[in-house]
């Protein structure tokens, strides 16, 4: 850490724990038995990607969804299908960001949707009683508002530029490689979290 005086953080695998198998079996549970094929064309045709920067209301994702599913399944089962991949914000972690922000400026980027984040923050209200989680942060940044993804390099600059910071002395945490690539090729310091590791690992002094 010698150097460092901004932290940027990802937000699930690295803060929440989430498991996108949840999501796919949520959704062959209400009858969408091709669901990762379904993913898959989704993906290729920028439906989550156009989600994912803004780029189509959260309604007409829906009912994008809603018409793959059998008739009856409702727009509430969809949006809980869809949430069921988000799981929980451990307790620890949430003291370490608390703690990091008396010595660093942080920062949170996440590849997330509007729908995941009123969803994550009802689960960090329910079991923590903290309302947003931009509370752990000097600012939150989130692909839907900027319009932008990692690892488009934007979404990085747009953190660096906004806030005056020295990429050398930014340090940035992600679970997802081309992520750490992208921010490396702007001069950014990474590191690779990989499970079971987590940033207690980083963050936790030695015994």
């Amino acid at each position: 850490m010698e150097g460092i005086k901004h932290i940027i953080f990802d937000l699930g695998g690295v803060i929440l724990n989430i498991d996108y198998m949840l999501t796919e079996q949520a959704f062959i549970d209400l009858g969408v038995k091709n669901f990762r094929e379904l993913y898959s064309q989704f993906h290729a045709n920028a439906l989550f990607e156009d989600l994912e920067t803004g780029g189509i209301s959260n309604d007409d994702f829906l009912h994008e969804l809603q018409k793959a599913a059998p008739d009856g399944v409702t727009i509430e089962q969809i949006v809980t299908a869809w949430n069921a991949m988000l799981l929980d914000f451990p307790v620890a972690r949430l003291q370490v960001l608390q703690q990091l922000q008396n010595y660093y400026d942080t920062f949170l980027l996440s590849n997330t949707n509007a729908i995941h984040q009123s969803a994550f923050n009802a689960i960090l209200f329910q079991s923590r009683g903290l309302p947003s989680l931009d509370l752990f942060f000097n600012k939150s940044y989130y692909s839907h508002k900027i319009g932008y993804r990692k690892p488009e390099k934007e979404a990085y600059q747009i953190i660096l530029d906004e806030n005056k910071l020295d990429p050398a002395a930014t340090l940035f945490i992600d679970d997802t490689l081309p992520n750490i690539t992208a921010a490396q090729e702007l001069g950014i310091k990474t590191i690779h979290l990989q499970a079971p590791r987590t940033i207690l690992d980083i963050f936790r002094p030695a015994n």
